[in-house]
């Protein structure tokens, strides 16, 4: 069987990008997908491209900077559903901008989203798993959360959270079966640098060129969904700079750290 086929599947930052391709692949397996995000228009929109498939849909909005929602939104789900089986975390918000030049508010946005309102709903959905004895929190992180490049302090900050806060809970809760799995795609072909903020708040509104040339969605989704189907626990993908440069900084940092120091600082 399936892995996916049956599960009641929650996918945060569904209406867009790496999101959109988790509804896009799932959407042809017999599963109950929960979509959510901020836009519903967008939701809706991701839903009806879709619909026909053999996934059941349905739309929850949510806003991952607001933690009343996210209580009020998770209480709902779990009740509806009785629980989730398998929550896919792919909501998040990226930065480009120089520590210097990147103000206190954006770093806490970065934080609030990509890594509070995360593991707030992880918090929440995970006694039912618990419960359950079955679960499977699938957090997309990023080459990032294990390497850090110029202008993207906030955002690599975030996703290293993530990083240590999923290990401890991979492990107290290996005997309850609840599984982690990390995705750390490298550059993919999304809004992600469009929609990314400049240190005074504002979007940067521009695509940048890695991004550009990076591997598609639906290039990452299958990898992806492979990885989680076997339980994996961390998972690197992209091109060979992106990889290698999580293994240099692992065993020769000295040298990555000289690497790093050589990108492009605007």
């Amino acid at each position: 069987m399936n892995y996916f086929q049956g599960k009641k599947i929650w996918i945060t930052g569904a209406s867009s990008g790496i999101g959109e391709g988790f509804v896009r692949h799932l959407s042809t397996i017999d599963c109950q997908l929960i979509l959510s995000s901020r836009r519903k228009e967008e939701l809706e929109r991701v839903k009806s491209e879709n619909q026909g498939a053999k996934a059941s849909f349905d739309i929850e909005v949510l806003d991952l900077a607001d933690s009343g929602q996210i209580e009020i939104v998770s209480n709902k789900v779990i009740e509806k559903y009785n629980g989730v089986d398998i929550v896919i975390h792919c909501g998040g918000i990226s930065q480009r901008d120089r520590v210097v030049d990147t103000s206190m508010d954006v770093q806490r946005r970065l934080v609030e989203v990509n890594y509070f309102g995360t593991i707030d709903v992880t918090k929440r959905t995970l006694p039912k798993m618990v419960e359950n004895k079955f679960g499977h929190q699938v957090v997309v992180t990023s080459v990032t959360g294990i390497i850090s490049s110029p202008l993207r302090s906030g955002y690599a900050a975030s996703k290293h959270a993530l990083h240590g806060y999923f290990d401890a809970l991979r492990a107290e809760h290996h005997a309850d079966n609840i599984a982690v799995t990390l995705l750390c795609p490298g550059y993919i072909k999304t809004n992600i640098s469009l929609n990314a903020l400049k240190g005074n708040g504002q979007k940067q509104n521009k695509m940048d060129n890695a991004q550009a040339n990076g591997m598609t969605v639906d290039e990452l989704i299958p990898i992806c969904l492979k990885a989680v189907s076997k339980r994996k626990e961390e998972i690197y993908i992209g091109g060979f700079k992106e990889v290698a440069g999580v293994y240099l900084k692992r065993f020769f940092p000295k040298i990555f750290s000289r690497a790093v120091r050589k990108l492009a600082v605007t």
